[in-house]
């Protein structure tokens, strides 16, 4: 085995903690050094950012370490989230981390705040971001042993080729309807009625006039009718988070909408996101078919997709491992995650996403990448 994971936790957010995880994984990889090392770790590592990176590198034997601080972080063996914890991926053989080339390949991209605005039309890229939970000061990034300034990273896996996918989580609660009057991020009317009859209308009638759900319910934005027949399926689709409903009874939305577009409204909940979560890993099982099988994956989750909204178990790791029982895994719970996307427009572009999961199979098969777009 030439790629392995690791996962160490404790009480105290100490170098040592990341060390153990790498000598773990290294030992697991049958391995006395690595080609490249991706380390995420967890809110309380904030201070000490800059020295347990040196450390891992030092252990690793490997000055190529990429990663960031994250809400939450797992393995295929568990998740830690509210304490302490390092979770590593230890890359040898024909598989390293390397400088970007962007357009030549999916680009791992890790971001501390916001989405950087050029990385929208910069090539296929994929991975999460992390606002951090008191501040800037907790959303570190590194790449090649040093915390970076802006807190970014883009990274290649050299020899590697990625097969992504994501999951939304979403289940249309009815058909797409015409925008009929917005303005700026507010929806007015739809379908011949106000936004927020509109929504209660689709609601379950144990749902309606709960404003606290409405971090559950997202707008899917089309472009005609028809699309959202098979577009959550496909894995076309354009989530847009719903921000608050006004006294007018129109919504305010994360992105504009404009009159003659087509919304549906969707709703996620525990059972149908980890149906949702299975449509997708059988459809990234699908495309390997006669080919290679992968060595390893990597997973963005949003930290409303993990154990808090499973009721203390991950839904949506468990049911990836059931598919893919052996193979090594690293992810982190975020604020965002980004994947390639097609835009109404029709143009390829990169998005970021909230209660997502993005997942990427990496496999040593050269071959097109393929790259599922979401619309």
């Amino acid at each position: 085995m030439t790629v392995a994971t690791a996962l160490v936790s404790d009480n105290d957010a100490l170098p040592r903690l990341a060390e153990d995880a790498v000598r773990q994984a290294l030992e697991r990889a049958g391995a006395t050094h690595a080609n490249g090392v991706l380390l995420f770790l967890t809110p309380e590592f904030a201070r000490h950012a800059q020295q347990t990176i040196t450390a891992v590198a030092r252990v690793a034997q490997c000055t190529q370490v990429a990663g960031g601080i994250a809400s939450g972080i797992f393995t295929e063996s568990g998740w830690a989230l509210d304490r302490p914890a390092a979770a590593v991926m230890v890359l040898g053989g024909d598989l390293s981390l390397g400088h970007a080339e962007v357009g030549q390949h999916p680009v791992l991209s890790y971001a501390g705040g916001n989405f950087p605005p050029e990385w929208g039309n910069d090539g296929v890229r994929f991975g999460g971001c992390f606002s951090g939970s008191t501040g800037c000061a907790d959303a570190l990034v590194w790449q090649q042993c040093r915390l970076t300034e802006p807190q970014r990273c883009s990274t290649q896996l050299l020899g590697a080729t990625l097969d992504i996918a994501v999951s939304s989580g979403l289940k249309l609660l009815g058909k797409a309807l015409p925008v009929d009057s917005s303005k700026g991020f507010d929806v007015e009317q739809i379908g011949g009625q106000t936004a927020l009859k509109s929504l209660n209308r689709m609601l379950p009638t144990h749902l309606r006039n709960h404003a606290g759900l409405l971090h559950h319910v997202n707008a899917v934005l089309f472009e005609n009718e028809g699309q959202a027949n098979t577009a959550l399926a496909d894995g076309h689709f354009r989530p847009i988070a719903i921000v608050t409903a006004n006294a007018d009874n129109s919504l305010t939305l994360a992105e504009r909408v404009v009159p003659g577009q087509f919304l549906a409204w969707a709703i996620r909940q525990p059972d149908g996101a980890m149906a949702d979560m299975r449509q997708t890993v059988e459809r990234l099982a699908k495309k390997l078919e006669g080919s290679a099988q992968p060595r390893c994956a990597l997973m963005f989750s949003c930290i409303g997709r993990g154990p808090y909204f499973y009721g203390g178990e991950d839904g949506d790791l468990d049911v990836f491992r059931e598919r893919f029982p052996v193979l090594p895994v690293l992810g982190t719970y975020g604020t965002g995650q980004i994947a390639p996307s097609t835009a109404v427009s029709g143009d390829s572009v990169n998005r970021l996403m909230q209660n997502a999961v993005v997942t990427a199979l990496v496999s040593t098969r050269v071959k097109e990448e393929h790259v599922q777009p979401i619309a």
